[in-house]
């Protein structure tokens, strides 16, 4: 089974009542167990949502459950602070789970007001991990 035989199977999956699998070809064998969380890697964290209506702030959220990195490695700089100008595509964390590392990136343009998240702290889904304040971007951004 080549990979993209396997994608489409594990896609074919993930929408039956199937918790948990054992496959058997030749030599190869695959074992599959469903999670209550998903752990699939997303294009980016979960849309940013209205946190703070009297302020107009919004949540930037984990995509998914792991360890939150805050820059590429000890050694290294965060990729951003509080007070940080984001635009979006930019990545602004990265989160470890299972030896696979994804990249957290902004949907939203702003300042970054709050980061809620410590550096190697356990997420959940959904979890807050910045608060950003869409209203206000550089004046070479508007």
């Amino acid at each position: 089974m080549n990979s993209d035989e396997l994608k489409t199977f594990l896609t074919s999956l993930r929408d039956t009542d199937i918790e948990e699998m054992r496959f058997e070809a030749g030599k190869n064998t695959i074992f599959f167990r469903k999670s209550e969380t998903p752990h699939v890697a997303t294009k980016s964290a979960t849309p940013a949502e209205p946190a703070d209506s009297d302020k107009g702030y919004v949540q930037f959220k984990s995509p998914m459950v792991g360890t939150f990195y805050h820059s590429e490695s000890s050694d290294h700089p965060p990729f951003v602070i509080e007070g940080n100008h984001i635009v979006p595509g930019q990545k602004i964390g990265i989160i470890e789970a299972m030896k696979i590392i994804k990249d957290v990136t902004s949907d939203v343009k702003g300042r970054i007001v709050k980061v809620s998240v410590k550096n190697g702290q356990s997420v959940e889904y959904g979890q807050e991990l910045f608060l950003v304040d869409p209203a206000d971007v550089k004046e070479t951004e508007k």
